[in-house]
């Protein structure tokens, strides 16, 4: 079994919800390191504009660069539910060793802002779902824009679709996520208003 993410591109509003909800439950201090992100996409010029938020997390991916590249084993992936785990004790450390971060397409890898910070990243929240609970980022989202859980019913019950605006799949990596994405119509040609102009009247 391989647990993913669903992300519905069309409800994000940005309003970042989901990233003090994960930096508050998992201690994670203010700075650099946030284990889930959300990105601002932003095309077109007036009147064809194109404006989305998408959440960025760890995708745990089926062949995850990080755990490859991992000179000390310190990353690995559970074979029960394919959740991407770091151990941080046993991480090199970023001044020393950072090949993950160079590795991950998706810059999953966090780091903070002390010397040679150990990395650090989404585990699906595995305390809550050892408990039966949603990732906190679910239950926090206002819009229910993140689901969870395992891929096959999530995409049975959302849809099978790998990319959208500010995502790229990764055929080698395969990425463990499913999109309902916002379209971008900046490209369609803008409707021809046709303005009469208001006639005089004689006195």
């Amino acid at each position: 079994m391989q647990y993913g993410f669903y992300i519905n591109e069309k409800r994000c509003m940005g309003c970042f919800a989901c990233v003090v909800a994960c930096k508050d439950w998992h201690d994670v201090p203010a700075g650099p390191a946030s284990w889930i992100r959300v990105k601002t996409i932003e095309k077109g010029r007036y009147p064809n504009l194109f404006v989305a938020f998408l959440p960025l997390t760890c995708n745990h991916c089926s062949n995850p660069a990080c755990v490859s590249v991992c000179p000390e084993q310190a990353v690995t992936k559970r074979p029960e539910d394919g959740i991407v785990t770091v151990d941080r004790e046993t991480c090199l450390g970023k001044d020393q060793c950072g090949l993950c971060l160079e590795a991950c397409p998706y810059q999953a890898p966090q780091f903070g802002e002390e010397a040679n910070a150990r990395m650090q990243k989404c585990d699906l929240c595995l305390d809550r779902l050892t408990e039966g609970e949603k990732p906190i980022c679910v239950i926090s989202c206002p819009l229910q824009a993140i689901d969870t859980g395992p891929l096959d019913e999530l995409r049975a019950k959302y849809g099978d679709v790998r990319e959208t605006e500010g995502f790229t799949y990764s055929e080698e990596l395969i990425p463990s996520i499913t999109f309902n994405p916002k379209r971008d119509a900046g490209s369609l040609a803008p409707r021809k208003v046709e303005i009469t102009p208001r006639l005089g009247i004689e006195g």
